[in-house]
């Protein structure tokens, strides 16, 4: 799962499949995640046009086919299960690859379509939590094992 990480935190952009404009919810925990750590991020959420942070405010796109160089695009996926699926083959179908599967958001068919179609998939168990891989909890050390030079900034 190292080399899997790795290849995900290689990427020069990533995403949020289900960000969230509730500050309660894990989809607007990554988001803020990801602008904490300085790293270029869109938030996807096909409701809302706009998520705002406290020091930001981030336009949405609805889905994966909007991103703007998606064969650049690392995707962190913090949906359900059906929701997940769809945003999958979404996401192959434009060159994503690879994606995070946080805590939650598969099951094993969405683990095996995941593994057979992107460079590298992460989800499951391991990594430093209790519920498996997350990006929240595993992130930094991700970054740091793919050479990724950051700077944290406010929220």
């Amino acid at each position: 799962m190292e080399a899997a990480v790795k290849r995900f935190f290689s990427s020069p952009r990533f995403a949020v499949a289900g960000a969230s404009t509730d500050p309660g919810k894990f989809g607007y925990k990554l988001l803020a995640w990801y602008h904490q750590h300085s790293l270029p991020v869109t938030p996807l959420n096909p409701r809302s046009p706009q998520i705002s942070l406290p020091s930001k405010v981030y336009d949405t796109v609805p889905s994966p086919k909007s991103l703007p160089s998606p064969a650049q695009t690392s995707l962190s996926v913090v949906t359900p299960p059906p929701v997940t699926i769809q945003v999958l083959q979404e996401a192959h179908s434009v060159g994503i690859p690879a994606v995070w599967l946080q805590p939650g958001t598969f099951d094993d068919a969405v683990l095996e379509y995941a593994n057979k179609h992107f460079e590298a998939a992460i989800a499951g168990d391991g990594g430093n939590g209790s519920e498996g891989w997350c990006v929240l909890v595993d992130g930094e050390d991700g970054l740091e094992s793919a050479g990724v030079q950051w700077t944290t900034q406010k929220l």
